[in-house]
């Protein structure tokens, strides 16, 4: 039994012992490489240098507001009665529905809100009047040096697929402008790329708000940029939420608009039948005039009801129509959002202290193999 332990303890030491030795010869093999370490860190630390600096600068305006709406509201009452009257049944037609707030989104990414957005106008240092973010993006900006090198490298191929395609799919999208079908061009679909990186939107179902963040090169245009596009985002949501509603309106007007022209006529018909026979008293006359006042009546009650339901329906557009409490408006950001030089720095230098250790085991690795099959 005690040499069963023996054994045990011996095979234990034995691979602690080993273990110290791997560790032993890992330490020495890291510091015959320092060398390696040191240079490759410095490299990494003076290209983050360069990064750094020549990054361009970001600014983030944001803004966090509730969507709030009108619940219950008034129903259709007697307007279900005249549309049946008219030949057109309301009766499915309610209260307007609310978007849901995953949804929002859908709807800043969608090719109307981004074509919307491109004409926002901007105040734009250097320029004597406001621009639009199109007209900057395509016209004005210039990309920084490290944007240069990155359109002229990895971009090339992008460059030279373009000029050839250009031309054509320019005409492509004119050809079709006339079918009126939703469609965009090459400098749209460039700008669109532009908006969606640099316009977020958080949802919070739990707490039921909403914060949307707009970047941009200067300060001012990218709050103008983010006042835009809550602006946008409030009008879509309003309309979804109103258009029964509205539509509800329009049918009003319209049959008021004619209901007020019989209204009208029948009355002006009435009178001046009683002015032409006033001392008139055979029994035609005043069946005549007994048709007259019931045709009379019976268009000034429904010419009195539609007036009451263009009221309600109107009252009904307003409580459809939501509400939002804006909790942070947008401001014109004080400091940078991007670059955050130290952490660019810190990040290329920590890279470039693993790059270095890799390549100093690496080189061990690949030499013992070396040996190894030699």
């Amino acid at each position: 039994m005690s040499t069963i332990q023996e054994s045990k303890h011996t095979e234990t030491t034995s691979a602690n012992h080993e273990d110290e030795i791997d560790l032993i010869q890992l330490a020495k093999t890291l510091w015959n490489g320092r060398r390696t370490v040191i240079r490759t860190t410095l490299i990494f630390m003076v290209l983050g240098l360069f990064i750094a600096i020549f990054s361009a600068k970001e600014y983030t305006a944001s803004t966090t507001m509730v969507p709030q709406s009108a619940k219950g509201g008034s129903k259709l009452g007697g307007l279900g009665g005249l549309a049946a009257m008219a030949g057109i049944n309301l009766g499915s037609m309610g209260g307007g529905s609310d978007i849901p707030t995953t949804l929002y989104p859908k709807i800043i990414s969608s090719i109307p809100f981004q074509k919307e957005l491109m004409q926002t106008s901007l105040s734009i240092e250097g320029q004597e009047k406001q621009v639009t973010f199109a007209h900057y993006y395509l016209e004005i900006k210039k990309p920084g040096l490290l944007g240069t090198i990155k359109k002229y490298s990895i971009g090339l191929p992008g460059l030279i697929i373009k000029a050839i395609k250009g031309e054509r799919t320019d005409a492509m999208f004119a050809s079709q402008s006339n079918d009126q079908l939703l469609s965009i061009t090459e400098d749209e679909k460039e700008l669109i790329e532009i908006l969606i990186a640099q316009l977020s939107l958080e949802v919070n179902d739990k707490d039921g708000y909403v914060s949307l963040s707009a970047r941009m090169p200067e300060a001012k245009a990218a709050a103008q940029l983010a006042k835009k596009a809550q602006e946008l985002l409030q009008q879509a949501i309003t309309d979804f939420k109103i258009q029964k509603a509205k539509d509800q309106l329009v049918f009003v007007e319209e049959r008021y608009a004619e209901k007020e022209a019989v209204f009208n006529a029948v009355q002006e018909k009435l009178a001046r039948f009683r002015d032409q026979n006033r001392n008139v008293s055979t029994a035609v006359a005043q069946t005549q005039l007994e048709r007259l006042q019931s045709d009379f009546s019976m268009a000034s009650s429904v010419y009195t009801e539609l007036a009451k339901q263009l009221e309600t329906q109107k009252i009904q557009v307003k409580e459809d129509t939501p509400v939002f409490t804006i909790i942070e408006p947008v401001s014109i950001p004080m400091d940078k959002s991007k670059p955050q030089r130290p952490m660019i720095l810190i990040i290329w230098t920590f890279l470039g202290g693993i790059v270095g250790v890799g390549m100093v085991f690496g080189k061990e690795f690949f030499a013992s193999v070396k040996v190894k099959w030699s």
